[in-house]
């Protein structure tokens, strides 16, 4: 990326196992890991995920929290997911996604459809969650 636009960089998701979520993310959503060697030798905090060129999930370790002192009360967000994050991908990809989910044996609600996004009115959508309870909507506009 060459522009300076505002864009969404991470997501920093609280997990139990943070191998354990990579290896989750990596089969189920079709996510890249990163650092997993490096983490697994204790060289990094945590692992990642890319969710594309310009974006990572960073899998915080629960044992962690006592190291959130970056602003008053941070440490006290460990284990408190956010509402749901939302995936916006193409048609193919979302089929693609569910389908992956499916095999790996996770649960997936029932379609949406034409819900508001950041895009205007998603095509199509569903819901699901990580191993550790983080809420994932997925939809596609086209």
């Amino acid at each position: 990326m060459t522009d300076n636009a505002i864009r969404l960089d991470h997501v920093v998701l609280w997990v139990h196992d943070p191998v354990a979520s990579a290896d989750f993310y990596e089969k189920a959503v079709g996510m890249a890991p990163l650092r997993i060697t490096d983490y697994a030798a204790g060289a990094v905090s945590f692992p990642s995920v890319r969710l594309n060129d310009e974006t990572i999930f960073d899998l915080m370790p629960l044992t962690m929290t006592e190291r959130m002192t970056m602003l008053p009360g941070a440490a006290e967000s460990s284990g408190h997911p956010v509402n749901h994050v939302c995936l916006a991908l193409p048609g193919d990809d979302f089929q693609a996604l569910r389908v992956r989910l499916e095999e790996q044996s996770v649960p997936v609600s029932d379609f949406s459809y034409d819900s508001f996004g950041a895009r205007g009115m998603a095509r199509r959508s569903f819901y699901f969650r990580d191993p550790d309870g983080n809420v994932f909507e997925a939809r596609h506009y086209e």
